[in-house]
Order: structure tokens, then C-alpha cells, then sequence
């Protein structure tokens, strides 16, 4: 039998990192037993703290974060089989996924040695819950409009404005927010910072954010007259741009932007084994999936090479967002389509699981992105405009 060998160019998974495989299925296995399909569906917005602190007592979160920080010093490609397996068992894997991913690496990366030595080891105990401030109402993905203001005072920051779209910002202690220091939204890139704002401090109101799933992740955040302390400022003053698409390439490069259909299309195709014959056209369209999550998966570990060798995977990173969201969205019409093809009535299960695909599914061009501001970053990146 032949070898299923890499190809010349693509990136293979080393040995070593690959052996987390084993363990880690056989954790979720006894973990995610008894979870319905719709459930595991929301995997990476599904929020459980428990859940959180059990990866945490088998060192699978900051698993590439530094050892003196309590991390496991591995590889990217460690991570990279990690988040496959927990969005392929549809682990419920919110609650930590923000601060794993890309609040410690930021702050590992721009905060002074007093942040890291604080946030750092309690993200990686999963103790401490992270949501990200970006968007504001009326300025959509245009980040550099912003107009939450954080004005210098004796105390350090006097914070006002609103954030909006945040997700988990009722269930986490800390927010990482890009904020306006100097100048005005006209200004665009220049004066704008980020700072680490504690989410219990006076004058901050969290009204969360019902969507047509019935969930409610999502989040509007207030800021009145919030003093925060002057060691709240990550980074240089005036650096927010520079560091807040640094931190969107953690965001746009990984699995989840690839996976979160996934375990609506393993209940539909057992569904499909389990009644005895599938149908042709069934068949093609069970291909055309592993096809596209087979360049998809290539492009995204192509990613998790660059960030390994400590590259900036900007412009690759936001063509597996784009390619990945748009896969991602068209599953569930697929699935859909083969169903009503087949004429096959699906198990309540099933059906509750393609209902809330197909309701959640709009929104996977809009996390981290929409596909119009990552098509102006690929064009950029390729010389075009």
C-alpha cells in the first residue's frame, strides 16, 4: 500500500507533535460522551469554565507558551493537533480560546515583565478569562475608527466609550482593548493603544447580546469615567495598530476558521452510513467536503509553520480565514441540498444540529474580519493596491 507521504512543499505535523493526537482524542472521548451533536456544534463558542480547567490540569492550554511561565513550550504544530481534535470532538472550548490564543502571546509579546508575570500564568492555570474590545457601534470592521478614548490623568487612564460584538465579555475578568490616546477617529492609525481593563472595575456595563440561535455571547460594553491604572497600557503608546494586527494573525490562522461546520457534517454523514446506502450524489458531496478540508487544513498548517519560525503570517493567515469561512458557510446548504436529494427525513438530532449551522453560519464571515477588510489585506499583500 502506498505511503500517505506530504507532498513536496507542504507542511507535515513532526512526530512528536503528532503523538499528542492519542491522548488528547481518548480525554475528549470520555469527556464528550454523552453531549449532543447541536451542543458540540458551537465547540469554540461553546463557554465552560470546568471544561477550561480540566485542559488546564493536563497542560493543554498555553501549550506553546513558555515553561517559565507554566506553559509547555511547544510547537505550534503541538497546538495546531490539539485545537483539531477539541473542535473535531466539538469541545466546548470558549471560556480559555481568547486568552490562549492571542491575549498571552500579546501580552508576552509587548507587556512590561509585571504583566507577564501576573496574566500570564493564571491564563495558562485557566483562572483568567480574556475577551477582546475591538469593534465599536456604527464603525462595522473599521477598527481604525475608533473612538473609545483612554485619557492620561494622576491615576493612569480615564476610560470612556463603547465596544460592541464582544464576545464573552459577561463571563471574563479581563478585556484587551484597542482605545484612542491621542488625536481623533479621523486620525485613523495614528494614537491608538491597547490597554488591559479589569473588567469589575466601577463605571463598566456589560449588556449581553441575544443572537437568532437563542445564544447570547455576544456583547455591548460601556465604559463611563473608568479609572484604570497607568500600568493598564500594553506596549508603547501610539503602537495599538501595529500590535492589534500582530495579534489578528493569532485570530484568522487557526483551525477554528476551518472546523467550525465539522461536527455537523460527521453527524450527517454517520446518519448516512447508518441507513444503509448512500446515494450517489451523497457520496460526491462527501468528497467535495474532504477536498476542501484537505487544501484548507494544508493552507492553515502552513500557517502554524510560520508562526513557529516566529514569522508574521499576516497575508496567509487572512486567505485561510477567507477561503475557510467561505467553505464553512456553504456546508450547511450542502448538507440541505443532499438531504431534500435523498428525500431523507433527518433524526431530530441531526436536525437540530443543521438548524443552528445554518443560523450561526453568517456570522463566520464577520468574527475576526469580514471578507470584504481580509480581501483589502490580500490584494495588499500581493501588490495590487
Amino acid at each position: 500500500m502506498t505511503s500517505l507521504l506530504p507532498m513536496p512543499g507542504l507542511v507535515a505535523i513532526p512526530p512528536e507533535d503528532e503523538a499528542l493526537r492519542a491522548p488528547v482524542r481518548a480525554f475528549l472521548q470520555s469527556a464528550m460522551r454523552d453531549v449532543a451533536p447541536a451542543i458540540r456544534a458551537r465547540s469554540w463558542l461553546g463557554f465552560d469554565a470546568g471544561f477550561s480547567k480540566a485542559l488546564a490540569s493536563q497542560g493543554w492550554i498555553g501549550l506553546t507558551l513558555p515553561r517559565e511561565y507554566g506553559g509547555g513550550g511547544r510547537s505550534g504544530f503541538a497546538r495546531f493537533v490539539l485545537l483539531e481534535e477539541l473542535l473535531a470532538a466539538g469541545a466546548p472550548v470558549c471560556a480559555h480560546w481568547v486568552a490562549d490564543r492571542q491575549s498571552a502571546p500579546l501580552i508576552l509579546r509587548y507587556g512590561t515583565p509585571a504583566q507577564r508575570d501576573f496574566y500570564v500564568p493564571r491564563i495558562i492555570r485557566g483562572e483568567a478569562f480574556f475577551c477582546i474590545g475591538m469593534s465599536e457601534p456604527d464603525t462595522g470592521s473599521d477598527l481604525a475608527s475608533v473612538r473609545t478614548r483612554a485619557t492620561r490623568n494622576d491615576g493612569g487612564w480615564l476610560l470612556n466609550g463603547r465596544k460592541i460584538w464582544t464576545t464573552n465579555a459577561h463571563r471574563s475578568q479581563y478585556m484587551v482593548a484597542l482605545v484612542r490616546t491621542s488625536g481623533a477617529a479621523e486620525d485613523r492609525h495614528k494614537g491608538l493603544s491597547q490597554v488591559i481593563i479589569d473588567l469589575s472595575l466601577p463605571g463598566i456595563t456589560v449588556r449581553p447580546i441575544r443572537d437568532v440561535t437563542g445564544d447570547a455571547h455576544f456583547c455591548e460594553v460601556l465604559f463611563e469615567d473608568v479609572q484604570l491604572p497607568a500600568d493598564a497600557l500594553i506596549g508603547e503608546e501610539g503602537s495599538g495598530w501595529k500590535q492589534v494586527t500582530a495579534e489578528l494573525a493569532f485570530e484568522r490562522s487557526g483551525p477554528e476558521r476551518i472546523y467550525s461546520s465539522l461536527v455537523l457534517a460527521e453527524t450527517w454523514l454517520a446518519e448516512m452510513r447508518a441507513a444503509g446506502e448512500v446515494s450517489p450524489a451523497s457520496t460526491e458531496l462527501a468528497g467535495r467536503i474532504a477536498g476542501n478540508l484537505a487544501v484548507l487544513r494544508a493552507m492553515s498548517l502552513a500557517v502554524a509553520d510560520k508562526l513557529t519560525k516566529g514569522e508574521n503570517p499576516e497575508l496567509e493567515a487572512a486567505l485561510v480565514k477567507d477561503l475557510g469561512t467561505e467553505f464553512e458557510q456553504a456546508m450547511p446548504d450542502w448538507i440541505q441540498a443532499a438531504l431534500e436529494r435523498d428525500a431523507h427525513a433527518p433524526s431530530p438530532a441531526l436536525a437540530r444540529t443543521l438548524a443552528y449551522v445554518m443560523q450561526i453560519a453568517p456570522s463566520f464571515s464577520l468574527r475576526g474580519g469580514t471578507r470584504q477588510i481580509l480581501r483589502g489585506i490580500i490584494a495588499r499583500g500581493l501588490g495590487l493596491r
